[in-house]
């Protein structure tokens, strides 16, 4: 009599396989960033998922933040941190420890973890092969100058692109610069968004340190389309440091991404999980015109097609 585990086991790849076909050879486009990025065990997890997306023919591409980082080494160099709305003032001392933060230390940790897990990962900024072209923020209402934090004007995936192509991984620090050569700090969440869009990828997966997005009652929803989506944001359902995400899946799926899925991040193995079962860890975001089909269901029982 065969071991029930191994059994088990074996079931666990079936439910897999057809999300494997259904995925290969597109690309998903990957925002690291909270607990994900600080925990020990997460940290190897993402990097194990990373490679294993990458061996059976999806084309992974990380884009990762690094705020509490930012802020530790701010505070080890006595460097004032100040956010307006939400926005993070950046002056050109501490323009210069973002990036020192996010292109150099962060970004090589991430490359050198999928590298010793079996990977290729390359690591780029958003200046790189002027990947992401910005511009100044206008300051918010009528607050002062907030620096050097920047909007996205334009994108050039085709470094990434030909990364991609030379089965690397892709690891993207969200630093870009302007028309005139000014290094700027850009959200990871956006950045993540609009090079999903200029890839044209399958997915965008936005990992968090939350379940996913919560109704009223504060139950996780399982599948919204946008426009369910915009009516959360509107009634003051979704609220607080969800609603930027949340505008950040609405702005990829408009751009023509297919699904964004905003998962928790603090469960070992969330990628895989999200994108390889029936079941998921978070929520999933589809356009009006696609039916929600994927998961028929909602929160722990909802259930899915490949696709």
């Amino acid at each position: 009599m065969a071991d029930p585990t191994l059994i088990e086991r074996a079931d666990i790849l079936l439910e897999a396989l057809p999300y494997i076909r259904r995925f290969a050879g597109k690309t998903i486009v990957i925002k690291y960033g909270g607990h994900a990025m600080t925990d020990a065990a997460l940290k190897q997890a993402f990097a194990e998922d990373v490679v294993l997306l990458k061996a059976v023919g999806i084309n992974p591409v990380v884009v990762h933040g690094g705020g509490p980082q930012i802020d530790r080494m701010l505070s080890d160099l006595q460097i004032p941190s100040e956010f307006r709305r939400g926005l993070r003032v950046t002056d050109a001392a501490t323009m210069r420890v973002v990036e020192m933060v996010l292109a150099g230390q962060i970004n090589g940790e991430i490359v050198t973890m999928i590298n010793q897990v079996g990977g290729r990962a390359v690591g780029i900024s958003g200046k790189d092969g002027n990947l992401i072209v910005a511009r100044r923020v206008a300051p918010p209402g009528a607050e002062g100058d907030i620096g050097q934090v920047g909007e996205i004007v334009g994108i050039d995936p085709e470094l990434v692109a030909s990364l991609e192509q030379r089965d690397f991984v892709p690891v993207i620090a969200p630093v870009g610069a302007s028309a005139e050569g000014e290094s700027l700090n850009i959200n990871a969440d956006t950045a993540a968004g609009r090079l999903a869009e200029a890839l044209r990828a399958e997915k965008l997966l936005l990992l968090t340190d939350v379940t996913g997005i919560k109704d009223a009652d504060g139950n996780l929803i399982a599948t919204l389309t946008a426009s369910e989506a915009e009516r959360l944001i509107a009634s003051g359902v979704v609220t607080a440091g969800m609603i930027p995400k949340v505008e950040c899946a609405l702005q990829a799926l408009h751009g023509g991404v297919q699904k964004v899925h905003v998962i928790d991040g603090r469960v070992r193995h969330a990628v895989l999980l999200e994108l390889f079962t029936d079941q998921g860890v978070g929520t999933e975001l589809g356009r009006d015109a696609i039916a929600p089909g994927k998961r028929g269901g909602r929160a722990s029982t909802r259930a899915r097609s490949a696709g």
